[in-house]
């Protein structure tokens, strides 16, 4: 029966396109391949999460081999939203990119794009499923590798992106060997690579010195791999001259895998028990993620470049996420997953349109900005629409998170956060507010006609800020959902 092998058709299906997108001839019938696949991807995503929540978490074992000697993917709550996220945004992105990449990509590389497309896709659909511990660092290298091909894929609008390239690759790798010696330190002190089975033997070997630098190595390479701040220096270039479309992917789906990855090391593998699981959470995340808040924010104030500025505000969005996991409550946590979910939402649908202005001006500076509410208005209300969501408005996906991560402080006993976290809402407000300034409120430059991106770019964008509002006004799925994953990652699900 189909539906026992749906954890692996959400890997196979991918990895199979891949290379089959080499041989298309033409980018349209590469794209086509690429779109029937991410479809396919978010139906299997959806099942998924649809059985979990009926059943429970599921459990496939590739070849037979049963846990903890053959490789398992572990399907539960908490890694099914996430599934749904990447396979989500990334059939929203498609029909988009379809477009944009046709006019910011040469017609000979379009191919070779679908096909690292599929191949980092398959990646972080990879490392996000599986259960055992060493193939999550291949997933993630399959999607890091492919990824630095993508950003360098915007060379021919500005060649600074092969720069951003190389940074992402100088200090993903270093984030990546970190992780893989983590793993390696683990396999050595318990024998296993199976989360499940790690999670039965660490508290069994009890206060480690190997665990202990092991614990360390893997939070500071899943730190640098998510932008933690201040292991973020290789995000803003690689979000501002990647092609628009990669970077609408990018920001909404790579760094939330590697937070979920962080998430499931820290609470299912190591655990709340683990000696330096709280003073790691109390001394060194929490001081981290304020601080990302407020200096990620203040520094997006001061750009020229509204994909940096987005950039930075990612970073300190990533601040957000991490703050609620410092927590180590279920609110906390709920607050953290539901963030992954609503910010790939509101961030997504910003970059798409700045990619919209970027295809008509070639950039998206303030200066281009000036009078485009007049000359793109429905492009122009989109931004506006995930800028309100961004800042935490009401009826939007970002009331919802901060509401929750407020709550969370509270039920802590941290007020002095929760005030910390209004405050900082505020600086959002300041650097959406120059963008709409300049939008609304000034001239378009001399010569400038109206001209609205074309529907291709619109509806994609537009569904992405629908769904803003939706979940802004419903959000009984999202936080159920939210809920369960933050009690499974605790250990306190029935």
């Amino acid at each position: 029966m189909i539906a026992a092998h749906l954890p692996i058709l959400q890997v196979v299906v991918p990895l199979i396109a891949a290379p089959l997108s080499v041989f298309c001839r033409r980018g349209s019938t590469a794209w086509a391949l690429t779109f029937g696949v991410s479809i396919a991807a978010l139906a299997i995503s959806m099942a998924l999460l649809g059985q979990v929540l009926d059943r429970g978490t599921l459990s496939y074992e590739l070849g037979d081999w049963a846990a903890p000697w053959g490789i398992e993917y572990r399907v539960d709550a908490a890694n099914a939203l996430v599934l749904l996220i990447i396979s989500g945004i990334s059939t929203v992105v498609l029909p988009y990119a379809r477009v944009s990449i046709a006019h910011e990509i040469e017609p000979h590389n379009q191919t070779l794009f679908y096909t690292c497309y599929l191949l980092c896709l398959t990646g972080l659909l990879g490392m996000v499923i599986t259960g055992d511990a060493f193939n999550a660092f291949v997933f993630l290298e399959i999607s890091s590798l492919s990824t630095y091909v993508l950003v360098a894929m915007g060379a021919k609008r500005d060649r600074r992106a092969l720069t951003a390239a190389y940074t992402y690759l100088v200090m993903g790798t270093i984030g990546a060997t970190f992780f893989v010696i983590g793993v390696g330190l683990l396999y050595m002190m318990t024998g296993t690579l199976n989360m499940a089975d790690l999670a039965e033997r660490i508290p069994a070997i009890g206060a480690n010195r190997t665990l202990v630098v092991a614990f360390a190595f893997i939070v500071t390479g899943l730190g640098l791999k998510l932008a933690l701040f201040p292991m973020h220096l290789w995000l803003p270039n690689a979000y501002a001259f990647a092609p628009s479309a990669v970077t609408v992917f990018l920001a909404a789906t790579a760094t939330k895998a590697a937070v979920y990855l962080l998430l499931r090391f820290l609470f299912t593998i190591f655990g709340t028990t683990f000696p330096t699981f709280e003073p790691t959470l109390t001394y060194l995340l929490l001081p981290l993620a304020v601080i990302a808040m407020f200096a990620a924010s203040t520094v997006a104030i001061f750009q020229v470049d509204i994909k940096r500025m987005l950039a930075y505000s990612s970073i300190a969005q990533l601040g957000y996420m991490v703050l609620g996991m410092s927590f180590a409550t279920v609110t906390g946590l709920t607050s953290t997953i539901l963030h992954l979910f609503n910010h790939a939402l509101m961030k997504g649908a910003l970059f798409m349109a700045l990619g919209a202005v970027v295809m008509r001006f070639g950039d998206a500076t303030i200066d281009t900005m000036r009078g485009l509410g007049r000359v793109m208005p429905w492009t122009m209300a989109a931004f506006v629409a995930g800028g309100l969501s961004l800042i935490g408005m009401p009826l939007t996906v970002g009331f919802i998170s901060k509401w929750y991560l407020v709550a969370a402080a509270l039920e802590s006993g941290l007020w002095p956060i929760a005030v910390l976290v209004v405050a900082s809402s505020l600086l959002a407000v300041i650097y959406i507010w120059r963008v709409v300034e300049a939008a609304y409120f000034d001239d378009p430059p001399e010569g400038v006609t109206a001209g609205e991106a074309p529907p291709a770019l619109l509806i994609p964008t537009w569904t992405l800020i629908g769904a803003n509002i939706y979940f802004g006004i419903d959000a009984s799925l999202t936080t159920r959902v939210a809920g369960e994953a933050a009690r499974v990652l605790l250990g306190t699900a029935s």
